[in-house]
């Protein structure tokens, strides 16, 4: 079944495997729009929620790094998934960036601004979702050379309304809305201004995975992709309108 920009799971697969670089991941991450998060997994678990993701057209998963054996989940999906971009989430320091980098990760995430994380990662030229929640450290993320700003907690800040307010201030900043992103959120959320999202639960149920109900994930991939693809048409639609007021 097609998925966002009319691409099969296959064709995604494909397409991933062939410019998996910084360059190629940052792309990926942008163009597709969905960072599906997953913690606790085993790398058995992990593996059956990479697949679906797959099949749906979703080539992204991002493990929680403060989960213990993340890093062998991390390696375990590297040489099963290959055509999936395998994140490390919720970095804490630079030991456990070089432990996520070192198993294969391809991006890196933290819920805030942590300068050794973000200078490692640049150095290693692998590609970086920085956390912030203010205009200040969202500011401070961009300028430190990050190539996404994560709003985190999006819910706490506002949600659509706050992506709105950043991104009149800030329009140049590629903003992940992450925390509290749900399917009754996301339209509005990516229609705000939002470049992508970060969601957790609401597309990875912990009963979907235990029952191993691959279509129900898959099913729940497609409307978040739906969302942001709907997102960005309304987003865009605004934009023109703006232009022909001006």
């Amino acid at each position: 079944m097609p998925g966002l920009l009319g691409l099969t799971a296959r064709d995604v697969d494909l397409e991933v495997s062939s410019r998996i670089g910084k360059e190629g991941v940052r792309a990926t991450l942008g163009e597709v729009g969905v960072i599906p998060s997953l913690r606790g997994a085993s790398a058995d678990a992990a593996h059956f929620v990479a697949d679906a993701l797959a099949e749906a057209g979703v080539p992204i998963l991002e493990i929680a790094a403060s989960a213990q054996g993340a890093a062998h989940v991390i390696s375990a999906l590297v040489r099963r998934a290959p055509g999936m971009i395998i994140g490390a989430g919720n970095i804490n320091n630079s030991l456990a960036a070089r432990q996520c980098m070192d198993a294969g990760a391809k991006f890196l995430a933290t819920a805030a601004l942590i300068p050794e994380v973000l200078e490692l990662a640049i150095k290693e030229d692998v590609a970086t979702v920085t956390g912030a929640f203010t205009p200040t450290e969202i500011v401070a993320a961009q300028n430190a050379g990050s190539d996404f700003v994560k709003v985190f907690p999006c819910d706490a800040a506002g949600g659509a309304r706050y992506i709105r307010s950043v991104r009149t201030a800030l329009p140049d900043v590629p903003l992940i809305a992450a925390g509290g992103v749900t399917q009754q959120t996301a339209l509005d959320i990516v229609a705000a201004g939002a470049t992508a999202l970060g969601v957790g639960k609401d597309l990875i149920p912990a009963e979907a995975i235990r029952l191993r109900q691959s279509r129900r994930i898959q099913e729940l991939a497609r409307r978040f992709l739906s969302y942001v693809d709907n997102g960005r048409i309304e987003a865009a639609g605004r934009s023109d309108s703006s232009t022909e007021l001006k």
